[in-house]
């Protein structure tokens, strides 16, 4: 009887011991494939930015864009809604651009701006380009408390192109004019001078403005592979280009929700295609209004026709 009462007690601990080790190899295989999942691809030894290489290997500059990569490319919450909206804006953001002679790389700027939402910044800055309304109205778009051109793509991209392109012919690098661009021309020269330096990259900065490229190059790795870091666009519903025509209004409309009604659309979607129109009345102006109305009228309809 002890006998068999022995042989018990050791098969239990045998069971036992097996399910812990079990158990242990479970949780080491979680932890080996989480640690895969969120592994980071080796950090490029340069990149190429507007035409400008930029050399990393400076060890303050490589860690610079480690650290800002690292801060958005497991952000799903944010990356993957600008990649979703990336298929709708970018494609005439780029035209634009183009037209404007702004290089390409530039758009990556507009995405750590705004994220390609007309949104407002806590200083005021408003649209794509993110303009503070004296600089705005410095570029040549309106304001008023009828319409904000900030908001208008067409408007504020060439403003944006001039303001980076002034800046760039101002410093001589793109590098410095996208800098620029959140500390001011003054304020990066201004540092630069009093530091003897030569390059952005040599600039000790506020934390800001020291960030701020590379925000802009650690957006352009993901958005030029993105299923390098974990994004597969096959699996992301991306959104479609709107699809629109224009209508030429010469005259003011004393009722922008009436008129839309009477055109077979609503406020919202007018408001939706023409973000610049910020209240219900367009008074008259030399020139009139350009008013994009969908060219689809099965993509946007008012919902109870």
């Amino acid at each position: 009887m002890r006998l068999f009462l022995s042989k018990i007690l050791i098969f239990i601990s045998v069971f036992f011991l097996s399910c812990e080790a079990e158990g242990q190899k479970q949780e080491e295989s979680k932890s080996e494939s989480r640690v895969e999942h969120f592994q980071m691809p080796k950090l490029p030894d340069s990149i190429v930015f507007a035409g400008e290489l930029i050399d990393f290997t400076d060890w303050d500059l490589k860690e610079r864009l480690d650290k800002e990569l690292h801060a958005i490319v497991y952000y799903h919450n944010l990356i993957i809604p600008y990649l979703k909206r990336s298929t709708r804006f970018l494609p005439e953001l780029e035209r634009l651009m183009k037209e404007n002679n702004l290089p390409d790389d530039f758009k990556y700027l507009a995405i750590i701006e705004s994220g390609l939402e007309n949104v407002t910044s806590p200083s005021g800055a408003q649209g794509f380009w993110q303009f503070l309304p004296g600089t705005a109205s410095e570029y040549g778009m309106t304001i008023s408390e009828y319409i904000d051109e900030r908001n208008d793509l067409a408007k504020s991209t060439p403003a944006a192109a001039k303001y980076i392109i002034d800046a760039k012919d101002s410093m001589g690098s793109w590098v410095d004019a996208a800098a620029s661009y959140n500390r001011g021309v003054s304020g990066l020269k201004k540092d630069k001078k009093w530091q003897e330096a030569e390059s952005y990259f040599d600039t000790y900065m506020n934390n800001e403005t020291g960030r701020y490229v590379f925000r802009i190059l650690a957006m352009k790795l993901i958005f030029e592979d993105p299923m390098k870091y974990g994004y597969d666009l096959s699996t992301i519903q991306q959104y479609e280009p709107f699809e629109t025509k224009s209508k030429l209004v010469e005259e003011g409309i004393p009722d922008v929700a009436q008129w839309s009604k009477g055109k077979g659309y609503n406020y919202k979607i007018v408001r939706k295609l023409n973000p610049w129109i910020i209240g219900n009345r367009l008074p008259n102006r030399t020139g009139g209004y350009t008013i994009l109305l969908p060219a689809n009228d099965e993509h946007f309809s008012n919902y109870k026709d």
